[in-house]
């Protein structure tokens, strides 16, 4: 298993600008928890791990009520990823282990 655990300074690359955000990391075994704090607000997440890459949803409620569908895969000390806004498209994400 990767290490995957951490805390990451991420951005969004988003219509509305780029959004950054901070998301902390712990896994255990083939599932992790921790949160996504950011300008709209701080969520809980959790989802699963395989190797070393991450999947989540987001229950966004601002600028309006949607669902993110994210994941990231971390390599070292940098993760990558996307956030996926329906029929928004999705967009790229990207962080650095702090």
């Amino acid at each position: 298993m990767a290490d995957v655990d951490g805390t990451y300074e991420c951005v969004v690359k988003s219509p509305l600008g780029d959004q950054k955000t901070t998301l902390t990391v712990k896994s255990d075994g083939d599932t992790f928890t921790g949160t996504n704090a950011g300008a709209m607000g701080s969520m809980d997440v959790s989802g699963p791990v395989s190797g070393n890459t991450l999947t989540w949803k987001m229950a966004m409620t601002v600028p309006m009520p949607m669902t993110l569908d994210c994941e990231a895969t971390v390599d070292g000390d940098t993760l990558t990823g996307t956030v996926g806004a329906g029929a928004f498209g999705s967009f790229p994400m990207t962080g650095k282990r702090v």
